[in-house]
């Protein structure tokens, strides 16, 4: 896995930690809306989302990554991503808590990713980078490598659907 570059990237929340997700796959973000249920898709699946005429298969990134399912909010939202994959780009909407904004890290900043420590698996984690903010010390952004967070199994699951 190759340290990460510099750039732009979309920072969401999901309760108290912060996620990232560089803005070249950030399509656009969307007002949470109930997807169309899929059956037969893996529990976190939550179906198809139409955007722009186009169904969009749609994840809870909670589910995904083990933490439990709370109610949506006002603040929900659905990142609509365009992720390469080694044969295709995959269109996915990811649904998050909340979106915060969009930051900017240098290579410098970014950490590799831990091996341990973490309640998520690691090996869907581009990088961290440290929040020193004066209310945040000893905090992380975490990097999504969007590429591991979906396995061949979900890619192909998502091709199907769409």
């Amino acid at each position: 896995m190759g340290k990460a570059s510099d750039g732009e990237f979309v920072t969401l929340g999901l309760g108290d930690e912060v996620f990232a997700v560089s803005v070249a796959h950030v399509r656009e973000i969307l007002d949470y809306r109930a997807p169309f249920a899929i059956p037969e898709g893996p529990p976190y699946l939550l179906g198809l989302t139409d955007v722009r005429g186009r169904g969009t298969p749609t994840i809870d990134l909670r589910l995904k990554l083990g933490l439990p399912l709370i109610e949506t909010t006002q603040a929900t939202r659905i990142l609509v991503l365009d992720v390469p994959l080694d044969d295709r780009v995959l269109s996915l909407g990811l649904v998050a808590d909340r979106v915060i904004e969009v930051v900017s890290f240098t290579a410098e900043q970014i950490e590799t990713s831990p091996d341990i420590g973490v309640p998520w698996r690691s090996d869907y984690i581009q990088g961290v980078v440290r929040r020193d903010s004066a209310t945040e010390k000893g905090r992380f952004v975490v990097i999504f490598d969007l590429a591991r967070l979906l396995t061949s199994q979900d890619a192909a699951a998502f091709s199907q659907a769409a």
